[in-house]
């Protein structure tokens, strides 16, 4: 399986079965499963309607979401992506065989979602290793944690600062 190879739609390169593909949203990366002949699997929010190129913002606000086979060319449209087994190093792949089973099982299946805990990424690392991990939700955690840390900090100073003013009269 490739690890990291880049390639467009004009030359899509040679995902082989298993391979995670990494497509580029403009504000998000969107992840699917190749299962091969040019078709992937992933997860769009039940409510999307046809499948197409949005896997979309709604994504953030949806609970549950539907598992889909789909033409790898149709999800990414004018987007870019790359193949992108990132975690290769990480953890050891299920076997091919054994990856596309479970794919194929679930397809139309649906699955509960959460942007944070159970996203896409969870959803095909889970597939090809047997375990859900995704750096894009340790990201978003991490700078929840840092603006709720610091809008704590401001909050204390705030009191601080209002307690001080109240002992000077």
């Amino acid at each position: 399986m490739a690890a990291i190879q880049s390639f467009s739609a004009t030359h899509p390169g040679d995902p082989e079965p298993g391979d995670l593909i990494e497509i580029f949203r403009p504000a998000y990366q969107h992840w699917a499963l190749y299962l091969g002949d040019g078709y992937i699997i992933n997860v769009t929010p039940v409510d999307e309607g046809p499948p197409a190129t949005l896997a979309s913002a709604k994504s953030v606000f949806s609970r549950k979401a539907r598992v889909r086979m789909q033409l790898l060319k149709d999800v990414v449209g004018s987007d870019t992506y790359h193949i992108n087994n990132k975690y290769d190093s990480t953890y050891a792949p299920l076997p091919v065989e054994e990856i596309i089973r479970r794919a194929e099982y679930l397809i139309d299946q649906e699955v509960s979602y959460d942007l944070l805990g159970n996203n896409c990424e969870h959803f095909v690392t889970l597939l090809r290793y047997g375990e859900g991990v995704s750096d894009q939700a340790k990201r978003a955690i991490g700078a929840i944690g840092f603006v709720t840390a610091a809008a704590g900090a401001f909050s204390l100073l705030g009191l601080l600062h209002s307690r001080s003013r109240e002992r000077q009269y």
